[in-house]
């Protein structure tokens, strides 16, 4: 468990802290600093861009873990003849300089559940073996979580499906986004999802396992909805997990009718991880330059040597990445 504060870590996002606390930090004056909120884009952005063969189209979505000094990075990759997706892999030093894995791409296409690509990886690490939930595209259905497991981010062993939309479901049409928390909660592994019976309207739902490789829902309805009127009015999908003391705070992706894709932010109960505590009002991060389009989407956030480092998708085409750097006296001025 990270033993950092919360508001530590969001001390300037504009938040909800409780259903009867309804104006946000800037609401009421409490920014002094930081406006575009705590995640601050590099100004060289973005740190990748398609290249040649596997990736001649695009890069983007990407999952990146922190060791060591280390950041490595999976994102999802596209080229002329690779169909929706294979996935490759860079390495940095201060997350902001990445050189690709020189015998790329690291995961492509094999199967008839993922026939035509593999999709938005998302990463966490459990004693000395990784775990990635990728969406496969697939024959029978648009799209289902899938599994596979390393011990060096390279060589990769496909576990296949390991949820599927279930008939009559919330998540009848399609299921994908598997966000797997990084630490066991309650006993149990828990995983963050989206589902829909409608296009582009989704929800956030959960799933449990005992062993990381068998996943099983417990609940026939989501357990976080969009909401009218707010950045995130038509659809939501889980980014990643990080616990923190206060709870399991899900960075999120949410959009509007207009299909605007905004980052968000959710804090759910350890002891309860269906329970929603805290949700942002505002997004953290959004597109701000035209070049970025109405399309950021955030599957990662680490930490290292107390920067909060955010690496995203834009517009299906490149990466970028948003860094977040606070103490306790900065969040005492301002509070």
């Amino acid at each position: 468990m990270i033993r950092l504060s919360f508001w530590l870590i969001l001390g300037f996002a504009f938040v909800a802290v409780s259903s009867c606390q309804n104006k946000s930090f800037k609401e009421k004056g409490m920014i002094t600093h930081w406006p575009n909120g705590p995640f601050i884009k590099y100004e060289h952005n973005p740190i990748l861009q398609p290249t040649s063969g596997f990736e001649s189209k695009s890069v983007y979505n990407p999952a990146v873990i922190v060791e060591n000094g280390k950041f490595s990075m999976l994102y999802r990759a596209e080229g002329e003849d690779t169909g929706t997706g294979a996935i490759g892999l860079a390495f940095s030093k201060d997350g902001i300089h990445f050189e690709r894995y020189s015998n790329n791409p690291v995961m492509v296409r094999e199967y008839d559940y993922e026939k035509e690509g593999v999709e938005d990886p998302r990463l966490v690490k459990f004693g000395g073996t990784y775990y990635l939930t990728y969406a496969g595209v697939g024959i029978q259905t648009p799209g289902n979580i899938c599994l596979a497991t390393s011990t060096d981010l390279i060589n990769w062993a496909k576990k296949g499906e390991i949820l599927q939309p279930r008939s009559g479901a919330w998540n009848s049409h399609q299921i994908k986004a598997g966000a797997i928390v990084p630490e066991k909660i309650n006993g149990k592994y828990v995983m963050y999802l989206q589902g829909e019976v409608e296009a582009w309207k989704t929800r956030i739902g959960i799933a449990y396992s005992d062993d990381m490789i068998h996943w099983y829902e417990l609940l026939r309805e989501p357990i976080m909805r969009p909401r009218s009127g707010y950045f995130d009015s038509m659809g939501t999908e889980p980014g990643a997990a990080v616990v923190l003391e206060e709870g399991i705070l899900l960075i999120y992706n949410g959009w509007n009718e207009e299909l605007v894709h905004k980052t968000g932010w959710a804090l759910f109960s350890k002891e309860k991880p269906t329970e929603i505590l805290a949700r942002s009002e505002e997004p953290i991060l959004e597109s701000t330059k035209d070049w970025e389009g109405h399309v950021v989407f955030t599957e990662s956030i680490v930490e290292y040597n107390g920067t909060w480092y955010l690496h995203y998708g834009i517009m299906d085409k490149v990466i970028g990445v948003a860094t977040y750097r606070g103490s306790n006296t900065d969040l005492k001025m301002n509070l």
